[in-house]
């Protein structure tokens, strides 16, 4: 195949359009890509993640044993989701906040960060320990209310975990 090729003012090059098809489709064909339609070869978007199938959910149960935080509260506690179950004073609300702070590509039950900078405030002596598999993976993680990002990091969880209140020690709602 020959492309005709024309030299425009000022030392330009110009293609026909047939030409350029001609060319791109040879070019194709050289590197064995003939049977690739053109919309295939140009980048793609980025993809957005997939969600969480249902499939991915039959697993999720979790077990929460909260201590230090008042004898109404400190306890073992069971929850599973999709369907709702345990004795869990809240299955629907923990299973509500779980999926809330589930994102793909993140650790629902992430630490907080090393190197964060936190406030030096003290939540109390209150710590959780949950354990099992969300959303297909493996959940070990424990909570406590030693400074301002852990708090926070706490606070995110209530229901699963118990609201213990403020970090001046005044109670607020309880796991009941």
């Amino acid at each position: 195949m020959v492309s005709v090729l024309s030299i425009a003012p000022r030392g330009a090059l110009a293609v026909s359009r047939t030409a350029a098809a001609s060319l791109s489709f040879s070019v194709l064909s050289l590197v064995g890509l003939d049977a690739v339609p053109a919309a295939a070869a140009a980048p793609a978007a980025p993809a957005l993640p997939p969600p969480v199938r249902p499939e991915d959910r039959g697993g999720d149960h979790l077990t929460v044993v909260v201590e230090h935080a008042g004898a109404e509260r400190d306890g073992t506690y069971e929850v599973s989701c999709h369907p709702g179950a345990g004795n869990h004073p809240d299955v629907a609300g923990a299973c509500r906040v779980l999926d809330s702070n589930t994102r793909w590509g993140r650790d629902t039950f992430a630490p907080v960060a090393s190197g964060s900078s936190c406030t030096m405030l003290y939540g109390g002596p209150t710590t959780a320990h949950v354990t099992g598999t969300w959303a297909g993976r493996p959940v070990d993680a424990s909570y406590d209310r030693s400074n301002g990002c852990e708090i926070g990091r706490w606070d995110r969880m209530v229901p699963l975990l118990p609201s213990v209140g403020s970090a001046s020690g005044s109670p607020s709602d309880s796991l009941q």
